[in-house]
């Protein structure tokens, strides 16, 4: 499964200006992490559930604009999933995975109500345009043109390529952008090294995770130099960035 960087693409918002709210459930916990990663790089916000009886719970405490729900879990059929999911939020669009042979079941599960499917295997592009596609349909969120992304006075212009700091212009190199991009559409997250290969320099690259330490020091270089940093490392998980702290100017 792969997911390509958006180039320019149009955000997705909830009404009230927060990201898009998606629960993803599905009892194979290495299928929902790759889920999880792809629709935060979206800018969504994602929660998960490994049965039906986790999914409504924590349905009725997130208040999903979207559930992706697989057809296969282990302690309830997921019509029923389905049909509890509704009672608590009636207009929220599902997504159903299914088996690729299983057509009975892809066939019952419009039938009682779910909005779209797809079929594994898939990829996370297909699972993202689905999922695009069924939110605006609800009208649950509004597409935004908006490009700008914005994490205390830093700005990064997704569609100009733009970035600056206090109104100061940086200039970054092509892989140097993709790795801000990365962050700041994760704010305040950390993440690991091997995320951010996955999405920076692809699934396919065969380098070291010593390339990304040294582009962070890259980043470091243009973005904090001389004001509170933004950039931080978690020693053993990953980095994150956030907005600085002018206590945390370096002296």
């Amino acid at each position: 499964m792969t997911i390509t960087s958006p180039h320019g693409r149009t955000r997705m918002l909830r009404p009230d200006g927060g990201p898009v709210r998606v629960l993803v459930v599905d009892d194979e916990s290495s299928l929902t992490e790759l889920l999880s990663m792809a629709l935060r790089y979206e800018g969504w916000e994602v929660r998960s559930a490994a049965d039906g009886a986790g999914a409504v719970r924590r349905a009725r405490d997130f208040r999903p604009d979207a559930v992706v729900l697989d057809v296969m879990l282990p302690d309830m059929d997921a019509l029923a999933v389905l049909g509890r999911l509704r009672r608590e939020l009636p207009q929220v669009p599902v997504l159903f995975l299914t088996a690729k042979d299983a057509v009975e079941d892809r066939i019952a599960g419009l039938t009682a109500g779910g909005d779209d499917f797809v079929t594994k295997p898939f990829s996370l592009e297909e699972v993202v345009a689905r999922l695009r596609g069924l939110i605006r349909r609800s009208g649950t969120a509004a597409v935004r043109g908006e490009s700008l992304l914005i994490v205390g006075d830093l700005t990064l212009d997704e569609d100009s390529h733009d970035v600056s700091r206090g109104g100061e212009s940086i200039h970054l190199t092509a892989t140097e952008f993709e790795l801000l991009r990365y962050l700041m559409r994760n704010p305040r997250r950390v993440l690991s090294k091997a995320q951010i290969l996955d999405r920076v320099w692809s699934y396919d690259f065969g380098g070291q995770a010593n390339v990304v330490e040294l582009y962070i020091s890259y980043l470091r270089r243009k973005i904090d130099a001389g004001r509170p940093p933004m950039i931080h490392t978690r020693r053993g998980a990953g980095y994150l960035i956030k907005p600085g702290e002018p206590a945390d100017i370096p002296r």
